[in-house]
């Protein structure tokens, strides 16, 4: 019997307004994650998050392959990918405490960039070609614009917010660097949800080291702080990340990366309503040049 791929479908308009939803969740992600930062760090708030929902992801995957669980040859390149994802969002947490909520989403979502020269190196199927090398370009441009925003902001805060910023780009290299492994490994055919499972477990255990090992202050679990928690976990971890795999299985994932840069857009305009951050203009031109040239990687990919 012939093997039929399954078809990937236009976004619908139930796909586009789905896909506009997470993106919403996404934005705000680091928003909560800043806005109580105060009471508990943000490193702590992503490893507790990573290990409440792990623990659920782990009975589910238990439920359905019992003792098989171990058995498939996943568990090597779950650590890998899973260690990648830790990486990512502990830069994410440190990256908060020097630079801005905006600042952070922005960095982080330079993530193609790196998938894009990841699997240039890894796979003869998906090599650049010259329009996409062009985006390249023009994101990495983006980017040095972005970062001169330090000399045009706060001279006092500059070698924190410069730090802060390195911080959500290498979060982004490890975001890229996990897709690839996905894609290079067993995890590729895996199920959604044992690979999350993955990369929550690991991602929580290595967070919540990081938190006992730091000087950061004991937390104070204020309303808000404890609202913070659940979105992070109930929204974040269960609900988009899920939602964003399944989508992935239905949908054109080309139209689909080109409309998840609406996360990083809405960040900054939320990190400017809620939070009061400043849009610093070179700030602002360079992101909007970053994903411009991000979006040309993506659509020339076709």
């Amino acid at each position: 019997m012939t093997h039929v791929l399954p078809t990937r479908k236009p976004l619908d308009t139930f796909g586009t307004g789905m896909l506009v939803l997470l993106c919403l969740c996404w934005s705000l992600q680091q928003i909560f994650l800043k806005l109580v930062a105060h009471d508990v760090s943000p490193t702590l708030q992503l490893s507790l998050r990573s290990l409440i929902a792990a623990a659920i992801l782990g009975v589910i995957v238990l439920r359905r392959e019992g003792r098989k669980i171990l058995s498939d040859g996943t568990l090597s390149s779950g650590l890998i990918v899973g260690a990648a994802f830790a990486a990512e969002f502990l830069l994410i947490g440190l990256s908060l405490q020097h630079t801005t909520a905006a600042h952070s989403i922005v960095f982080l979502y330079t993530a193609p960039i790196f998938t894009a020269l990841g699997m240039h190196a890894t796979r003869p199927e998906e090599r650049l070609n010259r329009w996409q090398w062009l985006g390249i370009a023009i994101a990495f441009a983006g980017i040095a614009l972005a970062f001169l925003t330090k000399d045009a902001g706060i001279p006092a805060d500059t070698g924190p917010s410069l730090l802060g910023d390195l911080l959500a780009l290498a979060a982004g290299v490890a975001w890229g660097l996990s897709t690839v492994l996905i894609r290079n490994t067993k995890l590729s055919d895996a199920a959604a949800d044992k690979t999350l499972f993955y990369q929550l477990l690991v991602a929580g255990v290595v967070l919540y080291a990081w938190y006992l090992a730091s000087p950061d202050a004991a937390p104070t679990w204020t309303p808000l702080a404890c609202a913070s928690l659940a979105y992070l976990v109930v929204v974040i971890c269960l609900f988009s990340y899920l939602a964003w795999f399944w989508m992935l299985r239905s949908y054109l994932a080309t139209q689909m990366s080109v409309l998840a840069f609406l996360a990083p857009i809405l960040g900054v305009i939320f990190g400017a309503l809620i939070l009061h951050e400043p849009l610093e203009p070179l700030f602002v031109t360079g992101s909007a040049l970053t994903l411009v040239g991000i979006l040309l990687v993506i659509r020339a990919r076709t």
